[in-house]
């Protein structure tokens, strides 16, 4: 065996386990990603809502509703309207209050919501403004939200059917844009009005080696 022939075998090792840790680092994402969408699939998130081309990336339940009027599905464009709809139920309420520590009698006792203002129990209010980062979810792309600004007009009541509702207003450029952000109930009375500024980046692949 000569020289050239020994560094040549040194060399073949390094290169054959980096191109093997980097197949396998490959499948081991994939796996994680799809162990992921399983685990969610049993919580009852659905993929149908999750498309590729630029569109939503974003989970969903049968029970939901989304509707969207664009000029162009894959382009954000002024004047581009998305809806969120689902029915804000006693286990949100609950599941809520303890995430947040917003244990509130108001939102968890009927008694005590009685003798309040409201009569009835309510659902916190940002509980209630989630569902415009919902809407912002369904957006094409990969929505950053930069800021918020929003007026409490009216409370949401247990078993309440929500929509809200975000229209592009401004395009500010750099792929920033201004939206209308407003929330109203199934008797099309509105509880938020606001508005918000997001960017909006590439959608990630997470299958891509």
């Amino acid at each position: 065996m000569n020289g050239e022939e020994s560094t040549a075998g040194i060399e073949a090792v390094p290169y054959n386990m980096a191109d093997a840790w980097v197949r396998a680092t490959g499948h081991l994402v994939k796996s994680a990603v799809e162990v992921n969408r399983a685990a969610l699939a049993t919580y009852g998130f659905v993929d149908s809502d999750r498309t590729s081309g630029g569109q939503s990336v974003a989970y969903a339940r049968p029970e939901w509703e989304l509707h969207r009027e664009a000029a162009d599905e894959g382009v954000l464009t002024v004047g581009d309207r998305i809806s969120f709809s689902k029915t804000l139920t006693d286990e949100d309420v609950a599941a809520f209050a303890d995430v947040s520590g917003d244990t509130n009698r108001l939102h968890l006792e009927e008694g005590f919501a009685e003798e309040s203002r409201f009569g009835d129990r309510i659902a916190h209010g940002t509980l209630v403004s989630g569902l415009i980062s919902a809407a912002l979810a369904r957006l094409p792309g990969l929505t950053i939200y930069l800021s918020q600004d929003m007026t409490f007009l009216a409370p949401a009541y247990i078993s309440d059917r929500l929509t809200a509702t975000i229209e592009v207003v401004d395009d500010l450029e750099d792929n920033k844009y201004i939206l209308s952000t407003n929330v109203h109930n199934e008797s099309d009375k509105q509880l938020i009005k606001g508005e918000a500024v997001v960017l909006i980046d590439p959608v990630p692949d997470p299958d891509a080696e």
